[in-house]
C-alpha cells in the first residue's frame, strides 16, 4: 500500500505501462514480418541463412546487449566517431531520457525478432502447396498470396500470441532496465521492478547496516539515517 500512496507511484507506473506498450506494438508485427519474408524466399541454402543471422541475436545475453548498446552509443563510440566525423558537437545520448525507451525497445526488437518468428515459420509450413498453387493458375502475385494466404493462415497463432503478450503488459524486465538505468535517464527509466528492487532490497540492506552499526550511530543526525529504519 506504501507504493500506491508514493509521490513517485503515478511516473514508476506511467513508465513501466510506456515501455510495455512501445514494446508490444513493435515485438509483435515484426517477427510476423520477418516470417513472412523467410516464407517468401526460392532458395533453400539463402533461406537458412537468413534464419541463423536472424536468431542469433536471441542468444546473446543481456549483459553482452547493453554493452553492446553502450560502446554503439556512447561518445567514444560508433555514434560518438560519427558526430565527430560531421563536425557536430559530441553529446552522450545514453544521458537522455527519450532516447532511453527507443534504445530498450529497439534493442529488444532486434534482439528478439528472429526466435519470435518461429512459431509462425512453423504455422506458415503447414500451408498446403494446392493452395499456392491454385492461386499461382488464377493470377495471384506474390503479395496477393501473402495477403490471402499467409496472412490468414497465421491469424490465429498471433492473436493467441497478442493475448498471452498483454498479459505481461506490467512486466517489464528488471536486468535490461537496471543495467542501462543511470542518475540522468533516471525519469523515464524506473519501472515497477527497479523501484521495488531500490525500495525493498537496496533499503532494507541499509536498515540492516544501521540496526547493526545503531549503537555507534545513535548520536547521529535522524535526517542522515531516516526514521523508516524501525529496531
Amino acid at each position: 500500500m506504501r507504493f500506491f500512496h508514493s509521490f513517485k507511484f503515478k511516473a514508476v507506473l506511467g513508465n513501466t505501462l510506456y515501455l510495455s506498450v512501445y514494446n508490444l506494438l513493435l515485438s509483435f508485427p515484426f517477427p510476423i514480418f520477418l516470417a513472412l519474408t523467410i516464407n517468401s524466399l526460392k532458395a533453400r541454402r539463402y533461406k537458412r541463412v537468413f534464419q541463423t543471422v536472424t536468431y542469433m541475436p536471441y542468444f546473446i545475453s543481456t549483459v553482452v546487449l547493453v554493452s553492446m548498446i553502450n560502446l554503439f552509443l556512447s561518445p567514444s563510440g560508433l555514434y560518438g566517431n560519427l558526430q565527430k566525423a560531421l563536425a557536430l558537437p559530441v553529446t552522450n545520448i545514453l544521458t537522455t531520457p527519450e532516447v532511453f525507451r527507443h534504445a530498450y525497445v529497439w534493442s529488444g526488437v532486434w534482439h528478439g525478432m528472429g526466435w519470435g518468428s518461429i512459431i509462425y515459420l512453423a504455422a506458415l509450413s503447414s500451408i498446403d502447396p494446392a493452395l499456392y498453387e491454385a492461386a499461382t493458375i488464377d493470377g495471384a502475385s506474390k503479395w496477393q498470396q501473402i495477403i490471402h494466404i499467409d496472412l490468414p493462415s497465421i491469424m490465429p497463432t498471433a492473436i493467441i500470441l497478442l493475448i498471452l503478450n498483454a498479459g505481461h503488459i506490467l512486466s517489464v524486465g528488471f536486468e535490461k532496465v537496471f543495467l542501462m538505468q543511470n542518475a540522468v535517464n533516471l525519469a523515464s527509466s524506473e519501472v515497477i521492478s527497479t523501484y521495488v528492487y531500490k525500495v525493498g532490497i537496496q533499503s532494507t540492506q541499509h536498515c540492516q547496516q544501521v540496526k547493526k552499526n545503531k549503537t555507534v550511530i545513535a548520536g547521529l543526525d535522524p535526517a542522515i539515517y531516516p526514521s523508516k529504519c524501525h529496531f
